[in-house]
C-alpha cells in the first residue's frame, strides 16, 4: 500500500476519483453526442431515439448486478474490482469509437437502416460503462472508513468527475461532438487503466456488525419490490419493441401508468411497514423507491432534450438570429456559415456545461458542509426538491436560450447531490462484504426508471402537442422523489466519528 493510501490524503482521493471519472466522462460523451447524432446525421425521431437510449438501461440490470455480486466474490489480475475496471473502460473506448461511424458500420454490415447498429453500439458502450461503473464507486468504499471520510471519498469523486464533465461539455461548445468523442477515447482508456496501478485493494473485506442478516443474491433481489412497477413496465417495452414489432404501441401509455400505480403501491406497503421501528432492509428499499423517481426525471431530460431545443428553441433563433445566439458567440467559428445543427449541439452542450459546472463544485464545497450539520438525507432532499423546482421553471419559461441556462442551472443543483450523496446514504446501510452486489442492486433504481423514460416517455411526448410536457414530467418525478426521501431515517453511523487514517 503506498504512503499516500495510508494517510488517506487528498491526492490518494483524487487518484481513487479517476476510475469513476473515465466512466463520467463517457457518459458525459454518450449524453452530449448521442441523441444529437441520431437526430441531426441520421434523422431518427424522438421515439427511436429513445429506443436507442433503452440499450442501456436493458445492459444496466443485468451488467451491474453480476458484476458487482461477482466482483464481491473472486480476487484475479491484483483485485476484486480492477478487472472490471480495466475491460469495461477498454471496450467503452472503443465503442465511443463507434458512435460517429454508426452509419459506415451499418453499410459494411448490409443492413439497410441504421436503427439496428445504433442500438446495438449504445448497447455494448451502456454495458462497458456499467461493467465498470459499479466497481469504480464500490472501491471507494473499500478502502475508506465509513462515516465523513467515506463521505468525503464520494464528493472527492463527484468534483473530479464534474470537472471532466464540464470540460468534455466546453469542448463540444467550442469545437464540436466529433473533437470530444477523439478526446473522450484516449481520457477513458488512461483514467480507466493507470489509476488502478496506484490503488491498493483490501485482499479480504472485514466483517462488520449489522442489524440486518446477510443474504444471498436471490434474497437480496427481493429488495427490489418497491421497483415492481418499473420493472413491469421494462419487461413489457422490450417485448414490444423487440419481439411484438410494436404492435402493442396503443396500450404503451396505458401500461406507464400502470408502471406508476404498482410503483406507489409497492412503496407506499414498504413506508407502513418501516413506520414501527428502524430496519436497515427497509431503509435500503426506502432509498431505492426515493432515487427511482430522481432518475425517471433526470433520464428524461437527458434522452429528449436534444430533441425540445430542436422543436421548440430553434424556431425562435431565426436566420442571423442563430449566429448571433449566446452559445455560438463561444466557438468562434465563422459564425455567418453555423448550420441549426450545429446551433442546436451548442446549445444542448452549453446547458449541460453549465449544469455540470454547479454539479462539480456544489457536493465538496457546500453539499458535504451542509449534510456534516443536518444530515445526508436531509441535505439531499432539499437538493432534489430544489431541482423540481428548476424543471417547473423550464415548463414556464424555457423558450429562450438565456433563460434555459439558467434553470438548468438550477436543476444542476439536484444533479450534483443525485451522483454524490446516494452512494454514501447507501453505502452504510448494506453488508459491506456486499458491496459491489448492493451496489449493482442500487443501480436498478437507476436503469428500470431510465427504461420507463425511453420506452414509454418518448412516444407520450410524441403524441403530445403541449411542447413543455417534458419538464413538467420532469419536475413531477423529482417533486415525488423528494417527498420519498422524506421517509428515508438517516443513519447513526453518518454522524460517527470516523475511523482512523489507515483503517483498512
Amino acid at each position: 500500500m503506498r504512503p499516500f493510501q495510508k494517510k488517506l490524503s487528498p491526492s490518494f482521493f483524487a487518484v481513487l476519483s479517476l476510475p469513476a471519472t473515465a466512466m463520467g466522462f463517457a457518459l458525459s460523451v454518450q449524453i452530449a453526442a448521442l441523441s444529437w447524432i441520431l437526430r441531426t446525421k441520421y434523422q431518427l425521431d424522438v421515439e427511436d431515439i429513445g429506443i436507442v437510449w433503452a440499450a442501456g438501461p436493458i445492459a444496466g440490470i443485468f451488467g451491474q448486478v453480476i458484476i458487482g455480486f461477482v466482483s464481491d466474490k473472486f480476487w484475479f489480475w491484483g483485485g476484486r474490482r480492477r478487472p472490471y475496471i480495466l475491460i469495461g473502460g477498454t471496450i467503452a473506448a472503443l465503442m465511443l469509437l463507434a458512435l460517429p461511424n454508426i452509419g459506415i458500420i451499418s453499410n459494411s454490415l448490409g443492413f439497410s437502416g441504421i436503427l439496428t447498429v445504433a442500438v446495438c453500439v449504445a448497447l455494448m458502450l451502456d454495458l462497458a460503462i456499467n461493467v465498470s461503473f459499479n466497481p469504480t464507486r464500490s472501491i471507494i468504499a473499500d478502502v475508506t472508513p465509513e462515516g465523513k471520510i467515506r463521505t468525503g471519498g464520494y464528493t472527492w469523486m463527484q468534483t473530479v468527475s464534474g470537472t471532466f464533465g464540464v470540460a468534455a461539455y466546453l469542448v463540444t461548445v467550442i469545437w464540436d461532438n466529433y473533437v470530444l468523442i477523439n478526446i473522450g477515447v484516449v481520457l477513458v482508456l488512461l483514467f480507466s487503466v493507470l489509476p488502478t496501478f496506484f490503488i491498493t485493494e483490501p485482499r479480504s473485506l472485514k466483517e462488520e456488525l449489522r442489524e440486518q442478516e446477510s443474504v444471498s443474491l436471490k434474497e437480496s433481489l427481493k429488495t427490489i419490490f418497491p421497483l415492481m412497477g418499473f420493472l413491469l413496465f421494462g419487461l413489457f417495452g422490450i417485448v414490444n419493441k423487440l419481439f411484438l414489432g410494436e404492435s402493442l404501441d396503443h396500450i404503451q401509455n396505458i401500461m406507464v401508468y400502470i408502471g406508476l400505480a404498482l410503483t406507489f403501491l409497492g412503496g407506499g406497503w414498504v413506508l407502513l411497514k418501516s413506520l414501527p421501528k428502524e430496519k436497515n432492509a427497509l431503509e435500503f428499499q426506502k432509498i431505492l423507491l426515493a432515487h427511482a423517481f430522481t432518475w425517471l426525471g433526470i433520464q428524461s431530460m437527458f434522452v429528449y432534450f436534444t430533441s425540445y431545443i430542436g422543436d421548440v428553441v430553434m424556431p425562435t433563433l431565426k436566420d442571423g438570429v442563430i449566429a448571433n445566439s449566446f452559445s455560438t458567440a463561444l466557438t468562434g467559428k465563422d459564425l455567418s456559415n453555423i448550420s441549426v445543427d450545429d446551433a442546436t449541439g451548442n446549445i444542448v452542450a452549453l446547458s449541460f456545461l453549465f449544469m455540470n459546472l454547479v454539479a462539480a463544485f456544489l457536493p465538496t464545497l457546500v453539499l458535504a458542509p451542509i449534510a456534516n450539520k443536518i444530515g445526508r438525507v436531509k441535505t439531499h432532499m432539499i437538493c432534489i426538491f430544489i431541482a423540481a423546482l428548476g424543471y417547473f421553471g423550464l415548463a414556464q419559461f424555457g423558450t429562450s436560450e438565456i433563460m434555459i441556462y439558467v434553470l438548468i442551472s438550477v436543476v444542476g443543483i439536484g444533479w450534483a447531490a443525485t451522483i454524490s450523496l446516494p452512494f454514501a446514504i447507501m453505502s452504510e446501510r448494506v453488508d459491506q462484504t456486499k458491496m459491489g452486489l448492493y451496489m449493482g442492486i442500487f443501480n436498478l433504481s437507476v436503469v428500470l426508471p431510465q427504461l420507463m423514460s425511453s420506452l414509454g416517455i418518448g412516444k407520450m411526448l410524441k403524441d403530445s402537442a403541449q411542447d413543455n410536457l417534458l419538464f413538467y414530467i420532469c419536475g413531477l418525478a423529482l417533486a415525488i422523489s423528494a417527498v420519498f426521501w422524506l421517509f428515508v431515517r438517516e443513519s447513526k453511523k453518518s454522524d460517527a466519528k470516523p475511523a482512523p487514517s489507515g483503517g483498512h
